[in-house]
C-alpha cells in the first residue's frame, strides 16, 4: 500500500539536489549564530550548514532553527561535527576560534587561533573548493591572510570582516551626536579591526556635506566639541561590550550578513574588509602612509606580527 506522501506527491522531474547558494558556518557560538540568524531573515541562503566540535550545542542550535522554518525562506538546515556537511558551500564563514576574553586585546589571541584555523581550513577546501570564505575570527586581519596561506585559495576569495562593523559603529556615533539616522551620515574605519584602526575623518559627511567644511577642525585634538571621542569609543566599544554581556554577537551577525548580501547577490557596494594588497615596497609606505612616528621601526621590522603555521 502507497504511503501518504507517495499518494499525495509524485515528482514529474528528477530533484536538483545541488543548492544554489549554499552558506556554512564553521563555529556556532554566539557570533556564529547571530550570523545564522540574520542570514536566515534576509533570505540569503537556499541551505544552511552548521559545523563546531560541541556536537550536542550543534544539534540543538540546528533544531531550534528548524523549528524557526515557518518564518523564513530557506529549506533546509543541516549540522554536523564532520566538514562533508559543508560540501559544495558557494560561501563559507568562519567564526570558529577562542573568545576575546575581558581586557583581552585581539591580537593576543593569535596564535590559538591559527592553530585552530590549521584544523579547518584544509577539511573546508577539500569538500567545497569552489567556495568564497568571509573570515570572522579574531583577529580578523592576520587571520584572513593565514587562511589564504593554508586554503590555496586565490586572494580575491578570501577576504575578512575587516573595519565593516567599525565603520557600522562609527556611522551610529556621528548619528547619535547628530540626532540623525545612522544610514544617512556617512564615514569610514580603515585599516586594522581593532586598537589601530584609522578613522577618515576628510570623508565625514552627512547629505553630501562635509564635515569638515564646517569645521576644518574636526577629529583633531584642538576641535571643541571632542568629534574625536567617537573614534576612541569606537575603539573601546567591543571591551565595554564584553565587559557587560561576556561577548559581542549582534552587530558583528548584522555586519557579517550585510557582507554575505553583496557577495552572494553582487551588489557592487564598497565595503573596508581584510584583503591582500599587492604593493612594491616603498619607504613612504602605501600612498605615502606610515604610522607617525613608526617609519624606521617598521623597516627594521619591529612591529611584524609572529606566528608559526
Amino acid at each position: 500500500m502507497s504511503t501518504v506522501k507517495e499518494q499525495l506527491i509524485e515528482n514529474l522531474i528528477e530533484e536538483d539536489k545541488t543548492s544554489q547558494n549554499k552558506i556554512t558556518i564553521v563555529g556556532t557560538g554566539a557570533v556564529g549564530m547571530a550570523c545564522a540568524i540574520c542570514i536566515l531573515l534576509k533570505d540569503l541562503a537556499d541551505e544552511l550548514a552548521l559545523v563546531d566540535v560541541a556536537v550536542d550545542k550543534l544539534k540543538g542550535e540546528m533544531m531550534d532553527l528548524q523549528h524557526g522554518s515557518l518564518f523564513f525562506n530557506t529549506s533546509k538546515i543541516i549540522s554536523g561535527k564532520d566538514y562533508s556537511v559543508s560540501a559544495n558551500s558557494k560561501l563559507v564563514i568562519v567564526t570558529a576560534g577562542a573568545r576575546q576574553q575581558e581586557g583581552e586585546s585581539r591580537l593576543a589571541l593569535v596564535q590559538r587561533n591559527v592553530n585552530i584555523m590549521k584544523s579547518i581550513i584544509p577539511a573546508i577546501v577539500h569538500h567545497s573548493p569552489d567556495c568564497k570564505m568571509l573570515i570572522v575570527s579574531n583577529p580578523v586581519d592576520v587571520l584572513t591572510y593565514v587562511v589564504w596561506k593554508l586554503s590555496g585559495l586565490p586572494a580575491t576569495r578570501v577576504i575578512g570582516s575587516g573595519c565593516n562593523l567599525d565603520s557600522a559603529r562609527f556611522r551610529y556615533l556621528i548619528g547619535e551626536k547628530l540626532g540623525v539616522h545612522p544610514t544617512s551620515c556617512h564615514g569610514w574605519i580603515i585599516g586594522e579591526h581593532g586598537d589601530s584602526s584609522v578613522p577618515l575623518w576628510s570623508g565625514v559627511n552627512v547629505a553630501g556635506v562635509a564635515l569638515k567644511t564646517l569645521d576644518p577642525k574636526l577629529g583633531t585634538d584642538s576641535e571643541k566639541d571632542q568629534w574625536k571621542n567617537i573614534h576612541r569609543q569606537v575603539v573601546e566599544s567591543a571591551y565595554e561590550i564584553i565587559k557587560l554581556k561576556g561577548y559581542t554577537s549582534w552587530a558583528i551577525g548584522l555586519s557579517v550578513t550585510d557582507l554575505v548580501g553583496s557577495i552572494l547577490k553582487n551588489l557592487r557596494r564598497v565595503h573596508p574588509v581584510s584583503t591582500m594588497v599587492k604593493i612594491k615596497w616603498h619607504p613612504e609606505g602605501l600612498h605615502g602612509i606610515l604610522p607617525h612616528g613608526q617609519k624606521d621601526d617598521l623597516v627594521r621590522g619591529r612591529h611584524c606580527l609572529s606566528w608559526s603555521l
